[in-house]
């Protein structure tokens, strides 16, 4: 891995040198745009409005607009700012573990020690496991101030960014409040169903479908040519029944016996 940002995680008087790095990547097969008549690829270029002419990235600045004003932002410019200068992950505060919504979670990275000493960087990893908490930090980085949780993920240090409170959209939709009855023996069978598909999570269990089905497309038209289809490769797709459940108890009884034969056949 490449550290893609260096810095310090700085608490109190206390300074750990961290390097920064993504803990996560794309496994997606990588495809490119072609002209459906001749397969020519399709490529997008920079164009000058002005001039007509193609711009190289390293002569592309920025500009705000607001309607009446055109402010052009250099490189320069934007480099100077003092936040994007300031190479520190200062911790804010403390907060308990189930403080921190899921749903504001964004990037992951992992910090290394960057110090010929290791001992702050364990000192603080230590702090976080025993006292339960996660540290909420502010950085910049890629030219946006961030608010992160800084915790523990085995022996390393891992930084998720958050959204800010402003980025996560209220939940407003007029059917939640309606008032709905469920009985206790719709709730006792969907507690049963619950109960039939009990497991610890194994995330290496389970696939990306579509991605493993592109590549076996993609296989199949490199050994038997491009006018192999996704029909034959995988045969005709069952047509879904679509029907809407009207009987909620009847699909709950029918989903517990599904699901007690097939914890059998693989037992």
């Amino acid at each position: 891995m490449r550290a893609i940002w260096k810095g310090a995680v700085t608490f109190g008087l206390v300074n750990v040198p961290i390097k920064l790095y993504s803990a996560t990547e794309d496994h997606d097969v990588p495809l490119h745009q072609v002209h459906d008549a001749d397969g020519g690829r399709i490529r997008y270029q920079r164009v000058c409005e002005i001039d007509g002419k193609t711009v190289p990235y390293e002569h592309i600045d920025k500009a705000y607009d607001d309607g009446e004003h055109t402010v052009v932002l250099t490189k320069d410019d934007l480099a100077d700012l003092p936040a994007e200068r300031d190479r520190e992950i200062e911790v804010v505060e403390f907060v308990p573990s189930d403080q921190i919504d899921p749903i504001m979670l964004d990037r992951t990275y992992y910090l290394e020690p960057d110090s010929k000493s290791t001992k702050a960087y364990v000192l603080l990893r230590r702090t976080l496991e025993e006292s339960d908490r996660i540290a909420v930090v502010k950085f910049a980085l890629r030219q946006r101030t961030r608010l992160a949780a800084l915790r523990v993920r085995g022996d390393v240090l891992v930084l998720q960014t958050l959204l800010w409170s402003d980025e996560v959209r209220e939940a407003e939709f007029p059917s939640l409040e309606e008032t709905v009855k469920v009985s206790s023996k719709e709730l006792a069978m969907s507690q049963q169903l619950v109960t039939s598909f009990e497991a610890d999570f194994a995330p290496d269990q389970f696939e990306d479908e579509y991605q493993a089905q592109l590549r076996k497309l993609i296989e199949a038209k490199i050994e038997k040519g491009e006018a192999v289809s996704s029909a034959e490769t995988f045969g005709e797709a069952a047509e879904g029944e679509g029907a809407e459940v009207i009987d909620l108890m009847e699909a709950l009884r029918k989903s517990v016996e599904e699901a007690k034969k097939t914890r059998r056949k693989s037992g």
